[in-house]
């Protein structure tokens, strides 16, 4: 059983940057994010394969945000920069440990999450 542990939310302003950590209790082959607003659905950020460093983003925050891993301490990071109001969200890491499985950002493709820690973006 894989134990994921986020770190790195809180408050900023509009335009201002936070970086969130993820270490996960053993070696995982794929990490990603994914958030959460009051009301909304559980949305994919960023995703990659930690062997590789193969990496994908959401649209919406392609440009402004940065998945990295660190494997010699099976952390994964999450650099947001431009910040704005609509990122506001709960914020989970994920994890799968199988090599077979969807290369999306789909929430089905992961099988290990989180707490989750909370980002607000105020303007």
């Amino acid at each position: 059983q894989v134990q994921l542990v986020e770190s790195g939310g809180g408050s900023v302003q509009a335009g201002g940057s936070l970086r969130l950590s993820c270490a996960a209790s053993e070696y995982t082959y794929r990490m990603g994010w994914f958030r959460q607003a009051p009301g909304k659905e559980r949305e994919g950020v960023a995703g990659i394969y930690v062997g590789s460093g193969a990496t994908s983003y959401a649209d919406s925050v392609k440009g402004r945000f940065t998945i990295s891993r660190d494997n010699t301490k099976n952390t994964v990071y999450l650099q947001m920069n431009s910040l704005k109001p609509e990122d506001t969200a709960m914020y989970y890491c994920a994890a799968r440990t199988s090599v077979s499985g969807s290369g999306s950002l789909r929430a089905d493709a992961f099988n290990y999450w989180g707490q989750g820690t909370q980002v607000t973006v105020s303007q």
